[in-house]
């Protein structure tokens, strides 16, 4: 098994966020840490889905409205093409 590096950090929650974060890692048997980690890890996918976004418009000009229900659509699972 391998071990993975880890950086410990002092962060600042709002008090809500805080409570719901620990009841979320609870429910779902982790660490808070873990659970920080993990909702970090998804947000870092988003922000490179969005940054590889804007390189495609800046390469192609921006995504036009149908081009964006469609991608909604795909979102919602009811697309056809």
């Amino acid at each position: 098994m391998s071990s993975m590096a880890v950086k410990k950090l002092s962060v600042a929650l709002d008090e809500s966020v805080a409570a719901g974060a620990a009841l979320a890692a609870e429910r779902n048997g982790v660490s808070l840490s873990a659970w920080l980690n993990a909702a970090a890890g998804r947000a870092l996918v988003v922000e490179s889905g969005l940054d590889a976004v804007r390189l495609w418009e800046a390469d192609h000009g921006e995504l036009t409205v149908d081009e964006l229900a469609w991608a909604d659509a795909v979102l919602d699972g009811d697309a056809t093409r």
